[in-house]
């Protein structure tokens, strides 16, 4: 990059956080999905100010600039597609300015770790219900980024649903505040649901207020063991339908529960597939009553057998399957091409049928677990062999069957991960022309330079664009 250009950052952020050296560009250059694009200038801005003032430079000088939280992401929707700047959030940004207890909100920066904030409001009564996989180490900015779901998702909902506010800058350097804390807003246009889940290409995010509710006393774990997958997905619909809204209710198929017994040699006997579900509520009779139903409708659906965790022990056992699903699926190969498909609860059989049919059509394992109280299922194709050229193309082909076979059910391409770079080539799937060209209009209403986190979403492909390359020779 310019010499220029490295010498105006360096006055906006100061020499300790610009970056410029080769182990600071390796390390923001991938995430999750394990693919790599290098910038040539990595920035850790200390608040919303210096952000307006890059923005502002780079918008004039059209320098690309991808903002990037923990960067955890599996889509590369933090990955700097066309080199440039990564501006990171992390190392300044991370306080959480103020808990408002008799409203019931907090107001966060966008670094704040998710799992850091959900101890600090559990610790004061409250309660923040989402709960993306990774949670542990992902941002909340990422997670509005990204409008992360999680295992609470069936009763709780997603992240947009507690977004109430947000303070984000424009690509030009404008800094603007969208929504408020008040529990009814209809005044103007819903710029928070526009920005939530809009992956870095609108703004950058800056402050997030968001909703919290009371924290529920106490909860309780099951497993529903059932002979075939498609008994267990009637199980799921049809209990949600007696108007039991559990906690979660995670599925693992055949495949999935296979693996498990060979990498941790755990034994599921002749289990064609399991439902572990967590209730919650304020004492035992609520619980007590949701299990009934729960078990009751279990029953209904074949279930051939049906435990309720007497403790904590007891209840890590049950999840322990579910929390190692992933890893355990290495057994089938060293390549996992993972999506987050979603279709409504009623269509899950269905669903599971067509992924059988595609699975057997390529010869290829599709293990498949995830979130069936809310519709959100994991599928995984494996490969054997990473570097099998042949098996690798028959893996992306059966892939993208199973998304077409996903829309085909009024089904999305995702549920939680997002689209990035990874699923950016399947949107003209899942839309029409008409329906991208209004994303496209949308993109360049914020972005009329398309400098920020460019080619994300479908939306503007590298032959579509005249900006000049920032990527290093």
């Amino acid at each position: 990059m310019d010499d220029k250009h490295i010498k105006h950052f360096t006055n906006i952020v100061g020499e300790d956080d610009i970056k410029s050296d080769k182990a600071h560009l390796l390390a923001y250059s991938y995430d999750a999905t394990r693919s790599r694009y290098e910038p040539d200038l990595v920035l850790f801005p200390k608040n919303e100010l210096e952000i307006s003032k890059i923005l502002k430079y780079c918008n004039e000088n059209k320098i690309v600039i991808t903002p990037r939280g923990a960067g955890s992401g599996f889509t590369g929707g933090a990955l700097p597609a066309d080199g440039g700047i990564v501006l990171s959030l992390e190392k300044h940004m991370n306080k959480i300015i103020e808990l408002d207890t008799d409203n019931m909100v907090i107001v966060t920066e966008p670094g704040v770790i998710n799992m850091d904030l959900q101890k600090f409001v559990e610790e004061k009564g409250f309660f923040y219900p989402p709960d993306p996989a990774s949670q542990d180490y992902s941002s909340i900015g990422g997670n509005v980024s990204e409008n992360a779901g999680g295992m609470r998702a069936a009763k709780y909902g997603i992240t947009k649903d507690y977004v109430m506010a947000l303070r984000a800058v424009l690509p030009n350097g404008d800094i603007i505040k969208a929504g408020k804390r008040t529990i009814k807003d209809v005044a103007g246009y819903n710029i928070v649901g526009t920005l939530v889940g809009s992956e870095g290409t609108l703004a950058i995010i800056t402050e997030i207020t968001l909703k919290l509710i009371k924290k529920p006393l106490m909860n309780k774990t099951s497993m529903g063991v059932f002979d075939n997958v498609q008994d267990a997905m009637n199980a799921v619909y049809k209990t949600m339908a007696q108007g039991v809204v559990p906690v979660t209710m995670e599925f693992l198929d055949s495949l999935t529960l296979k693996a498990i017994e060979q990498k941790f040699n755990k034994s599921f006997g002749e289990a064609g597939a399991i439902l572990v579900v967590d209730v919650d509520g304020n004492n035992e009779e609520e619980l007590d009553r949701q299990l009934e139903i729960i078990e009751k409708s279990f029953k209904e659906n074949k279930v051939s057998e049906f435990k309720i965790a007497k403790n904590q022990q007891e209840s890590d056992e049950i999840w322990f399957a579910r929390r190692n699903a992933s890893v355990s699926l290495s057994v089938y190969g060293n390549k996992k091409i993972n999506e987050d498909i979603t279709v409504p609860r009623s269509k899950l059989p269905e669903l599971l049928k067509e992924i059988d049919k595609i699975s057997k059509k390529y010869d290829l394992p599709i293990p498949c677990f995830g979130h069936t109280g809310d519709g959100n299922v994991h599928t995984n194709v494996m490969i054997k062999d990473k570097n099998d050229k042949e098996l690798l193309a028959k893996g992306y082909k059966a892939i993208k069957e199973v998304f077409q076979a996903t829309i085909d059910l009024e089904g999305t391409l995702s549920g939680e991960h997002g689209i990035g770079l990874s699923k950016a080539e399947y949107m003209t799937m899942a839309f029409s022309d008409e329906e991208m060209n209004m994303f496209k209009n949308l993109k360049l209403a914020f972005d009329p330079n398309n400098i920020l986190n460019p080619f994300k979403m479908g939306l503007i492909s590298k032959n579509e664009s005249s900006l000049p390359s920032f990527i290093s020779s």
